[in-house]
C-alpha cells in the first residue's frame, strides 16, 4: 500500500504553537521534506524529533516532488514543513499536493497556525469573505495586473510583505484602491506583536518616518457595497437620460422596464426619470 503525506504546520513565531498531534506526526513517519531545513533543524532539535530530513523548495520542487511521490507509493509516509506556518499555502507544497493526488497518494493535513487567518482574525476588520493574495508579484506588469484585479473587490484583502518593500507596496495599494482601511499586523505570536490600524496615507506617513523592521501581513479593507454603487452611477450620470434610455430600448427592453432601469442605475424614482425625459423631448 501507498504511504500518506502529511501537511504539518509549524509555529509562525511562538514555539508553543506547535500541537501535540504535529510532534507525535513528525516523529512517526519515515521523512520530513522541510522548505528550510537549516530552519527546520531548531525546531525538530527543540521537540526532540529525530526524523531524516530532505529539503524540497521552489528550486527543486519539480524533481524532489517525483521522488517524494516514488518513495510515497513505495508504503513510506512523509511529512512536509515548510519555513513557518502551514504548507501548501502560497509555496511550493501546492505542487506536491497534486502530484500526490495525480498518482493516488492520500494527502491529509495536520492544522496550525497560518499568518494570513491569525492577521484576518486579529485585524478590526470584517472577516466573513476574504481574497488571499500571498506577496504580490516582483515583475511591475504582473503586480500592477492583480492591483487592477483587487480594485473592486469587496471581501477583505490580506497580503504578505517585506520590510524593505512595505512602503512602495502601501503607496501602490493607496493609489489603485483609494485610502482604505488596512491593519499592518506584524511579528504576529511574537512578544513584539502589533496590529497598526490606520488608513493607507497614514500608514505611509508613518512607515516613511519609522523604519519597518519584521515580517508584516496587511489586511486591507474590501471596497464597500455604497461605493461600488456611487461609481456606477457616477458612470451613468455622464449620459444624458434619453441616452441611458435608448441603451436599454436597443436591448429590446420595453419603453416602461428601460425607464425602470434608469431610475435603478442612477439612484432614481420612476416619476423622477419620467420628468426628466419630457424636458428633453
Amino acid at each position: 500500500m501507498a504511504g500518506m503525506l502529511y501537511l504539518c504546520a509549524t509555529p509562525i513565531g511562538n514555539l508553543e504553537d506547535m500541537t501535540f498531534r504535529c510532534v507525535r506526526i513528525l516523529k512517526e513517519v519515515d521523512l520530513i521534506a522541510a522548505e528550510d531545513t537549516r530552519g527546520s533543524i531548531k525546531l525538530l532539535n527543540h521537540f526532540e524529533i529525530k526524523t531524516p530530513m530532505t529539503s524540497y523548495h521552489e528550486y527543486n520542487k519539480a524533481e524532489k516532488g517525483r521522488k517524494l511521490v516514488k518513495r510515497l507509493l513505495d508504503g513510506e509516509n512523509i511529512a512536509l514543513i515548510t519555513d513557518a506556518g502551514t504548507p501548501g499555502i502560497s509555496d511550493p507544497g501546492e505542487e506536491l499536493v497534486k502530484m500526490c493526488h495525480e498518482a493516488g497518494v492520500l494527502v491529509t493535513a495536520v492544522p496550525g497556525a497560518a499568518a494570513c487567518v491569525a492577521a484576518l482574525t486579529i485585524s478590526g476588520l470584517s472577516t466573513r469573505r476574504f481574497a488571499f493574495e500571498a506577496f504580490l508579484p516582483s515583475d511591475k506588469k504582473e503586480r500592477q495586473q492583480v492591483l487592477d484585479t483587487l480594485r473592486d473587490e469587496q471581501r477583505t484583502i490580506v497580503i504578505y510583505e517585506a520590510p524593505h518593500r512595505l512602503v512602495r507596496t502601501l503607496t501602490l495599494l493607496e493609489e489603485t484602491l483609494g485610502n482604505r482601511r488596512v491593519s499592518i499586523c506584524k511579528e504576529l505570536t511574537k512578544k513584539h506583536e502589533t496590529v497598526f490600524r490606520a488608513e493607507f496615507r497614514e500608514a505611509i506617513a508613518y512607515y516613511k518616518e519609522h523604519e519597518p523592521r519584521g515580517e508584516y501581513v496587511l489586511v486591507i479593507e474590501g471596497k464597500s457595497h455604497e461605493e461600488l454603487l456611487r461609481e456606477e452611477r457616477a458612470q451613468w450620470e455622464e449620459l444624458s437620460v434619453e441616452e441611458h434610455m435608448e441603451i436599454y430600448l436597443k436591448n429590446g427592453l420595453s419603453k416602461k422596464d428601460a425607464m425602470k432601469q434608469v431610475a435603478k442605475d442612477r439612484g432614481l424614482g420612476k416619476r423622477e426619470v419620467y420628468q426628466m425625459l419630457l424636458k428633453q423631448e
